[in-house]
């Protein structure tokens, strides 16, 4: 398949963008690749900004779910919402209409933030949604982390505290390995421990930062 990604820059980022499934290993290869000196880009944290400290979203929400939605240290109950919208596509749809323009905006005000600030390396863009957004054309390569199902299913149970049952059905509704696959331009395999993925990211890092150098001519 053709993959549009965005025009040679010379604006001295090289943007990675990180696709997979829940529970696949994308956070590990993120942290990895953070401690190789990339900056990291998380669009889960930045989503908690949006409904934590933004006023419109903060409102909407409250007028949506009751003012309890939000905890007393003003953090949004996202285990409630989640409930909700999880089982109803509707409340699903007026939540991502209100965050997710929001939290595109934020992603890309912070690729100007590194660009201003005169940065010259390697930024991870760890986002879930990352293909629904159209955020691959932003990036100058993707990587996609895939893992046998039994596998996410275990590290979701161990991690989060989900029930096999549960964590199959979060899985369920989520774009297939092969898409992943597809639309990235490498795969890492999670196939084994969290040693070996450490490995195979840095390797995998080495890799593309050496073949970024060389297109760039330095």
């Amino acid at each position: 398949m053709s993959i549009e990604r965005r025009r040679t820059t010379r604006d001295g980022l090289f943007i990675i963008g990180i696709v997979g499934r829940t529970g696949s290993g994308k956070s590990t290869v993120a942290r990895t690749f953070a401690e190789a000196g990339a900056v990291v880009l998380e669009a889960d944290r930045l989503g908690h900004e949006v409904t934590d400290t933004d006023p419109a979203v903060r409102a909407a929400l409250a007028a949506e779910y009751g003012d309890e939605v939000y905890l007393p240290d003003g953090r949004l109950d996202r285990a409630r919402v989640a409930g909700k919208v999880f089982r109803d596509p509707a409340a699903r749809g007026r939540l991502d209409a209100l965050v997710h323009p929001r939290i595109i905006a934020r992603i890309r005000a912070r690729f100007d933030e590194l660009k201003a600030s005169g940065f010259r390396g390697p930024v991870v863009l760890d986002a879930a949604l990352l293909l629904d957004w159209g955020l691959e054309r932003e990036c100058d390569i993707v990587v996609a982390v895939v893992a046998p199902e039994r596998l996410q299913l275990e590290r979701l149970a161990a991690s989060r505290g989900w029930s096999r049952e549960h964590a199959a059905e979060r899985l369920a509704v989520q774009r297939p390995e092969d898409e992943f696959r597809a639309s990235a331009d490498v795969t890492i395999e999670n196939d084994g421990s969290r040693e070996a993925l450490e490995a195979r990211s840095r390797e995998m890092l080495g890799r593309l930062l050496a073949a970024h150098e060389a297109q760039d001519g330095h």
